[in-house]
C-alpha cells in the first residue's frame, strides 16, 4: 500500500494548482519546490518551501506540499501537522483531508482518518482513490464488510487494480469467506499475471489449508515473476520443509539470507532446518547470526539450549535456558529443560527448585486456560522447535501481545555537539541546510574583535585538515612567545588551535589566562567549557565509555569504566553557569548546559535549557533535535518526535534518520 501511495503522491506534486494572487517570484519558488519532489530530493524541498512559507504564511499549497514531503521521510507526525495547517487555511482542500487521512492511518488513527476521508469523499465523490484508501483503513481497522464495500466502489472505476483485489480478498478471508478470497486472489492474478505477490497470496491460502503441492506451484510462480521477491523464497521454503525437502528447503532459505543478510527469522527458520538433517555445527551458527540481530528472542535460547544439549555442551545450554527465563520468566519448559541440565550436573538442589517453579507455573497455566492473556509457554505440550512462519515476529517475548515497540537494547541516541568558536573553512561544495540565524550583535561584536575570518560560533566539526592545524597552533605559539605580554585575544585564539588538536589541559590553561585578563567576558567561559567536556569524553572514550545517551540505561551511570573511574561534568557546568550569569541571553551557552545536563542524567534540567535556547532563537534546529531526543528518553515519544520533526524542518538532515527509528501510532 505504501508504495503506491508514495507514487501518487509524487504524481500529485506536479499537478497541484498554482495560486492565482501569487507573486511571480513565489511561483517560482512553489515550482521549484515541486521539481525538488519529483526528483525525490524531499529534504531540499522543504528548505525551498520553508523559504516560501516566511515570505506567505497563508499559502495553503505550500504546506501541503511540504506535508508530503515530510510524509516521504516518515517525519508523519510533522506531515499531519501541516496538512492539518492546510486544511486550516482552505477548508475545501480535498487533497489534504485526503492525504492527512493517508497519514493518520499510518499513525494507527483510524477514526480520524475515516472521518477525513468521509470529508474528502463527500467534497469529490468522483474520485475513486479514497475509497481504496478508505477500504485500506478499514481492513485495518478490522471493519471488514465495509472495506469490502470500499474495494467494491474503487472497483468499479478501475477495474485493473491488483492491489484492490489482493485487499478484497483478503478482507473476505478475515471473514471466513474463502471462496471470495480465493476468487478476488484469482482475478488478481488474471489482471497482471506478472505480479508476484497476487500467487504468494494464494499460494498462503492455499498452505493453510495444507494444500502444500499448489501452494509450491504458487510460491514457485511468485519467485519466476521476481527472482528478488523475498516472501516467495521464504513461503518456498516452508512448503518445502512441509513436504520433507530439506535441502530443498535450505536451498530457500540460502537465498533468503542473499537477499536479506539481517533476516532473523531466515537464520532461525535455516537452522532448524539443519538440525532436522542432523547439521548442528552449522545450525549452532544461525542461531549465533539470530543472537546479533535478535537478541530479545526468547526462542533463540531455548533452541540453542537444547542444540547445546544435544552438542554436549550442558553448561551453555544451561546458560541459555536461563536467559530464556530472564527474558520471560512464565516459560514453563524452559525451567524443565533446565532442571533435567542441572540433575545431569548434579545441582539436586537447583533441579528440584527449577521442577517446583514449572509445576506451579504449568497448574496456573491449566486453571487459567480460557484466559487468552496467559503465555502459551507454560503449555508443556507446545512445540517451540518448528518453523516460523514469515509474519513472525521474532523480537516479541509474548506471543498474544504483539507489539512495534523500539528495540531498547543496543540503540543510542547521540546529542549534537556543543556550540564553540572554533575554525572553519566555507566550502562551496558542502551545502548547510540548517534554517539561517544571524546571531546577535554581541557574538558579531566578539568575533570581529578578535579579527580571525576563519572563526565561527558552531556546533560542527572543523573542516580544516590535521597539519593545518598543527601550523597554524604552531605560528600562534611563536606570536605569543615573540609577545612580552600576550592578549587575551591572543590566548583565546591560540586556545581554539590547542583544543582542535586535541592539546585538551594545555588549551583549558590558555583560556584560564585569558579568562584572568578579562573574567566578564562569557565567550571565554563557553569554550572552556567546551573543551573541558571534550577533554572528558577523549578520556573516556579510552576507557570504552560511550558519548552517547543509551535508551536502555542510567545516563547518570553512563561514564563508568570497568572499574571504579568516574567522570564530572561540573567544572564544564560551573563555567556555563558563569558565561549565562554574564550574559543571559545567549541561546548557545543553554544549549551546551542542556547537553551537559542530559549526559549527566539530569534529563528534567536539559528540557528546561533546550526550551529556553529554543525561545531566544527560534531557529536553533539542533536546540529542538536535543529536546525531541529527551523528551523520547523521558517516555514522551509523541512530543519528542514533534520536536525531531520540527528539526527536520529547520534543517537538522539526521533529524529525519532518526525518526525513523521512532514508532508514534496510537495502537
Amino acid at each position: 500500500m505504501r508504495r503506491a501511495i508514495l507514487a501518487i503522491m509524487v504524481l500529485l506534486a506536479v499537478v497541484l494548482p498554482q495560486r492565482s494572487d501569487a507573486q511571480y517570484n513565489r511561483n517560482y519558488i512553489y515550482w521549484v519546490g515541486q521539481q525538488c519532489m519529483v526528483d525525490n530530493k524531499y529534504r531540499e524541498a522543504i528548505d525551498i518551501l520553508n523559504v516560501l512559507l516566511r515570505q506567505d504564511n497563508k499559502n495553503f499549497d505550500a504546506y501541503f506540499l511540504r506535508g508530503i514531503a515530510k510524509y516521504n521521510l516518515d517525519d508523519l507526525l510533522g506531515a499531519d501537522a501541516d496538512f492539518t495547517t492546510a486544511v486550516e487555511l482552505n477548508p475545501v482542500f480535498t487533497g489534504a483531508f485526503y492525504y492527512r487521512a493517508i497519514t493518520r492511518t499510518r499513525l494507527g488513527n483510524y477514526d480520524d482518518a475515516l472521518n477525513d476521508f468521509q470529508q474528502a469523499i463527500e467534497l469529490r465523490p468522483d474520485l475513486p482513490d479514497p475509497y481504496y484508501s478508505r477500504g485500506v483503513t478499514r481492513l485495518l481497522n478490522q471493519q471488514f464488510e465495509a472495506a469490502i464495500s470500499d474495494f467494491d466502489k474503487y472497483i468499479r472505476y478501475e477495474k485493473r487494480h491488483v492491489a484492490a483485489y489482493l485487499n478484497r480478498g483478503t478482507s473476505y478471508l478475515y471473514l471466513k469467506d474463502t471462496a471470495n478470497a480465493y476468487e478476488n486472489y484469482n482475478q488478481a492474478i488474471r489482471t497482471n499475471r506478472e505480479e508476484p505477490e497476487s500467487y504468494n497470496r494464494r499460494g498462503a491460502l492455499y498452505m493453510a489449508e495444507q494444500r502444500y503441492e499448489e501452494a509450491y506451484d504458487d510460491f514457485n510462480m511468485a519467485v519466476e515473476c521476481d527472482s528478488s521477491y523475498l516472501p516467495g523464497f521464504f513461503n518456498r521454503a516452508l512448503v518445502n520443509d512441509y513436504l520433507h525437502r530439506p535441502m530443498a528447503s535450505l536451498r530457500d532459505f540460502d537465498k533468503v539470507i542473499e537477499l536479506d543478510s539481517t533476516s532473523a527469522l531466515g537464520y532461525f527458520n535455516r537452522a532448524i532446518v539443519r538440525i532436522e538433517i542432523g547439521d548442528y555445527n552449522r545450525a549452532l551458527e544461525d542461531f549465533n547470526s539470530v543472537a546479533t540481530i535478535a537478541p530479545e528472542n526468547v526462542l533463540l535460547y531455548y533452541n540453542r539450549a537444547m542444540l547445546h544439549t544435544r552438542l554436549g555442551n550442558l553448561d551453555a545450554a544451561i546458560e541459555d535456558y536461563t536467559h530464556a527465563i530472564e527474558l520471560y520468566p512464565d516459560f514453563a519448559n524452559a525451567y524443565l529443560g533446565r532442571s533435567a541440565l542441572r540433575r545431569a550436573n548434579r545441582d539436586i538442589k537447583g533441579a528440584e527448585s527449577d521442577e517446583r517453579i514449572a509445576e506451579r507455573k504449568i497448574a496456573a497455566y491449566r486453571k487459567r486456560l480460557k484466559d487468552s492473556t496467559y503465555s502459551i509457554y507454560a503449555d508443556t505440550t507446545q512445540r517451540f522447535d518448528r518453523l516460523l512462519s514469515f509474519d513472525s515476529r521474532l523480537m516479541e517475548r509474548d506471543f498474544q501481545r504483539i507489539t512495534s515497540t523500539f528495540s531498547e537494547s543496543g540503540n543510542a541516541l547521540t546529542l549534537i555537539p556543543m556550540f564553540r568558536f572554533t575554525l572553519l573553512e566555507e566550502d562551496s561544495t558542502v551545502v548547510d541546510r540548517r534554517a539561517r540565524r544571524i546571531g546577535t550583535q554581541r557574538v558579531r561584536d566578539f568575533v570581529e574583535r578578535i579579527g580571525n575570518s576563519l572563526m565561527h560560533l558552531d556546533c560542527r566539526q572543523s573542516n580544516i585538515d590535521p597539519d593545518s592545524l598543527i601550523a597554524t597552533d604552531r605560528r600562534m605559539a611563536k606570536e605569543l612567545k615573540e609577545c612580552a605580554e600576550p592578549t587575551w585575544e591572543q590566548l583565546f585564539e591560540r586556545g581554539i588551535s590547542q583544543s582542535l588538536i586535541k592539546q585538551y589541559t594545555n588549551a583549558v590553561n590558555s583560556y584560564s589566562e585569558a579568562i584572568q585578563l578579562n573574567p566578564a567576558n562569557p565567550f571565554l567561559y563557553l569554550n572552556r567549557a567546551t573543551t573541558r567536556a571534550e577533554m572528558i569524553d577523549f578520556i573516556s572514550s579510552i576507557d570504552n565509555s560511550y558519548q552517547s545517551i543509551t535508551l536502555d540505561s542510567d545516563p547518570s551511570k553512563r561514564l563508568h569504566n570497568s572499574g571504579t573511574r568516574t567522570y564530572s561534568y561540573d567544572e564544564a557546568i560551573d563555567d556555563i553557569n558563569k558565561a549565562l550569569k554574564l550574559y543571559p541571553e545567549f541561546a548557545e551557552g543553554y544549549f551546551n548546559r542542556g547537553n551537559l545536563m542530559a549526559i549527566s542524567g539530569k534529563l528534567p534540567e536539559a528540557y528546561e535549557d533546550y526550551t529556553k535556547a529554543i525561545s531566544l532563537e527560534p531557529n536553533m534546529g539542533e536546540a529542538y533535535y536535543n529536546r525531541g531526543l529527551v523528551q523520547i528518553l523521558m517516555k514522551d515519544t509523541r512530543k519528542g518526535c514533534l520536536d525531531l520533526s520540527k528539526a527536520g524542518e529547520l534543517g537538522i538532515e539526521t533529524a529525519y534518520q532518526t525518526l525513523k527509528h521512532f514508532p508514534v501510532a496510537e495502537h
